[in-house]
């Protein structure tokens, strides 16, 4: 079974606490897994930032519950059904939602950020994301990213050889080898030396060597001859290790070939690539900076009062 959204978790949640006790939420959240049925990969599964995305989906249920009214929280990790959840749940309700909860003056305000005006019916059948508020972020974020590393790749189709070369210098040396940028740029660029562009330190005291080869192509992709021939390079230099960068795509055959080999060799494709100069901060700037923060419940380990809000919050 597919993991429910988090408007998908109230009604089970509710239902889980009509027993008017408290319940922890960390077993909360194990049994609804369970009643749903998630596999081990489901409940493994992470948001970008790392929570795990049923156990973030619960919270975000369990606030929006607790903003309504209907269950509150007696102590940290605990929540509990009101005397208002029991009368929904008298309701027998098919589904409750965010469009169910406005019906709720104190849910309005929170949700809108403003005073509940009575005009909350007509709010009532508007649509509502299914998604978290890290989940709407995270979705954010990786379309902008996707997008920036599409536009990187096509202007380093667009560039010259040579500068294409001191990018992936630039980019090694970002990553931890090479040493200096001034030892490394002085060991590549050597173009048509026996298949090989040029040779760099793995670290900075030079104990092992990884040969380049950097190929700017615009669009075919990159085939087993090519690499076959980057390899037997390779062999000819008694080499151990080394990386072949393009901006094309590697064809399934090239990469099956350097599967089976005793020389460790990496195949670094254009999608690759634009990913690691991004990660690794080459070929680009920080525009804007949103920083996710969460409640640090070292500072309140003394408070046996209320609970924290879900696992993180944007400011």
């Amino acid at each position: 079974m597919a993991i429910p959204d988090y408007q998908g978790v109230m009604l089970p949640l509710l239902s889980y606490a009509a027993d008017g006790k408290e319940h922890q939420m960390r077993q909360a959240i194990k049994d609804l897994a369970e009643r749903f049925k998630l596999s081990d990969a489901e409940r493994a599964e992470l948001l970008p930032g790392g929570n795990v995305v049923f156990d973030n989906r619960v919270h975000w249920a369990r606030m929006y519950l607790k903003k309504a009214g209907l269950i509150q929280s007696p102590r940290w990790g605990y929540f509990q059904i009101t005397s208002k959840g029991r009368a929904v749940l008298g309701q027998k309700p098919s589904a409750i939602d965010v469009n169910f909860l406005k019906q709720f003056p104190e849910f309005t305000e929170y949700y809108t950020g403003k005073k509940s005006s009575g005009d909350e019916q007509s709010q009532e059948h508007q649509p509502t994301s299914t998604e978290t508020p890290e989940e709407l972020l995270a979705a954010g974020y990786l379309k902008l990213r996707k997008q920036l590393e599409h536009d990187l790749l096509t202007r380093i189709k667009a560039s010259p050889p040579d500068f294409f070369e001191r990018l992936v210098v630039r980019l090694l040396i970002a990553i931890g080898y090479g040493g200096s940028l001034a030892d490394a740029g002085k060991a590549i660029g050597k173009s048509g030396d026996g298949g090989v562009d040029g040779v760099i330190k793995e670290d900075k005291l030079g104990l092992d060597l990884l040969y380049i080869q950097a190929k700017r192509w615009d669009s075919a992709t990159v085939g087993r001859p090519e690499v076959q021939k980057f390899v037997g390079a390779l062999h000819g230099k008694r080499a151990k290790k080394g990386i072949f960068l393009a901006t094309s795509a590697f064809t399934k055959e090239a990469r099956d070939y350097v599967e089976g080999l005793e020389t460790k060799v990496i195949l670094i494709d254009g999608t690759q690539l634009a990913e690691l100069m991004f990660d690794y901060g080459v070929g680009v700037s920080t525009d804007s900076t949103y920083l996710v923060k969460r409640i640090d419940l070292d500072f309140f380990e003394d408070d046996s009062t209320g609970e924290a809000e879900p696992r993180s919050s944007a400011s």
